[in-house]
């Protein structure tokens, strides 16, 4: 017998056996694999309950985020009185008129909307539109000599234009009252102001500073560094300056329509005086101050009702209130009466600038934003009163409280507006002077 047979046999014998061990080793590996993709948990397998128990579980999570943003949705802050809707596009400029009872909002749908604020916490508002001409995108309003007079700002390629829209009094009879209102109709119109540049902001006042005769005096801003004065009635200019500075932030007028001041993309602020002629009328206006001390850009700024003080944010992280009733004919300069910190910060610590700021008609409460955040603070302390982290779905636009106490159910209440680019505005009431916990 060859002595080689016995060798190959024994190799073939072994091999066989290795071959089966090895795929005896993968099928039970590939079987345990399709099993935990089929079902992760065996016990389970034998019993259908739970097997449907599990499933179900496993959906939770995913439903969660769902029915936790709903319930989201419907808790309000504290404040939130309402929200005004219909808008189609992002709101560009709100403002009340002088009895507070109105807000117009210009949207960047084209359409002017003035809301009858007869309850603040109304289920539901009327309102009436102002289409305005094809092609203008609204950028600010501001109500002139009445309730039934608003100017309006667009901006189109070929330039900013001015828009005075007016109504008759209604008409009535002693049968008869008349109810529905005629609509606005153009009184005056004023293109191509500030030559092709938006119009970022505009306020409006009734002079009564001197000799002024109580005409309403508004004052536009433009993207570059021009801001011009306009008699409300006529539309007739009434004064223009220039900054000189790199870039406007934004300008206001004081309420008594004697100053003019401009955050103008510099740490100083520019502060403008208008001088009202025997007969009333606005005869110039000239440069007669500066507010140094912040260390940065200022971002915004407001004048206190009684017209003697303003108020500043900076990028440099500081709110300042100066004292602008100073004799400067005599040299003497406007002074910082208070520096407060911004209490607003990022996640990192880092403080963060406001954006926008509103004062109340007692001089009081000062709302401030960043972002889609409001605060109210004490104007007299510095000290947060309130906060809505998520005010609005986007950056809030515009900010402004009504001039008066409006109803609000059984009360009468300070109340705030704000508009942003998620086509809403919203109403809140006025925190209590006790800051918050």
């Amino acid at each position: 017998m060859d002595p080689i047979l016995p060798i190959v046999a024994f190799s073939l014998l072994l091999g066989a056996i290795i071959a089966f061990l090895f795929f005896k080793s993968y099928l039970g590996k590939r079987q345990s694999e399709v099993r935990s993709i089929t079902d992760p948990d065996p016990s389970s397998i034998s019993d259908p309950k739970k097997k449907l128990s599990s499933h179900t579980h496993s959906k939770k999570p995913h439903s969660k985020p769902h029915s936790s943003d709903k319930d989201q949705n419907k808790r309000h802050h504290p404040l939130d009185l309402n929200t005004l809707k219909g808008h189609g596009d992002a709101v560009t400029g709100i403002c009340f008129s002088p009895d507070g009872r109105n807000l117009a909002t210009a949207c960047a749908d084209g359409i002017v909307r003035v809301f009858k604020l007869e309850d603040a916490s109304s289920k539901s508002f009327k309102f009436f539109r102002i289409n305005l001409p094809a092609g203008g995108h609204p950028t600010a309003v501001a109500y002139s000599d009445d309730t039934s007079s608003i100017v309006v700002a667009t901006h189109t390629l070929s330039g900013s234009t001015l828009y005075m829209y007016g109504e008759e009094k209604p008409k009535t009879s002693e049968n008869k009252p008349q109810t529905k209102l005629p609509l606005p109709e153009i009184k005056w119109e004023n293109h191509k102001v500030h030559d092709k540049k938006a119009i970022i902001t505009m306020f409006a006042t009734k002079a009564s500073y001197g000799s002024a005769d109580g005409s309403t005096i508004i004052a536009s801003c433009s993207e570059g560094t021009d801001i011009s004065l306009w008699h409300g009635k006529t539309g007739k200019s009434v004064g223009h300056v220039d900054t000189n500075q790199l870039k406007n932030n934004m300008a206001a007028i004081s309420p008594n329509g004697r100053f003019i001041a401009a955050a103008a993309f510099t740490a100083d602020v520019k502060v403008w005086e208008i001088v009202y002629a025997k007969d009333g009328s606005a005869k110039e206006v000239s440069s007669v101050m500066q507010l140094k001390g912040h260390k940065s850009a200022v971002t915004w700024l407001c004048f206190t009702p009684n017209s003697e003080q303003i108020i500043t944010a900076s990028k440099d992280g500081t709110l300042r209130i100066w004292n602008i009733n100073v004799r400067y004919h005599l040299d003497e300069d406007p002074k910082t009466l208070k520096v407060f910190p911004i209490p607003l910060h990022d996640s990192a610590g880092t403080t963060l600038h406001y954006d926008r700021l509103s004062i109340s008609p007692d001089g009081k409460l000062l709302a401030a934003t960043h972002g889609s955040t409001l605060q109210w603070l004490c104007v007299e302390t510095g000290k947060v009163l309130d906060t809505a982290e998520k005010a609005h779905d986007d950056d809030i636009a515009c900010i402004s409280w009504a001039p008066k106490a409006i109803p609000s159910g059984n009360e009468q209440v300070l109340v705030l507006a704000s508009a942003s680019a998620d086509k809403k505005v919203k109403l809140w009431a006025s925190p209590s002077l006790l800051p918050s916990s």
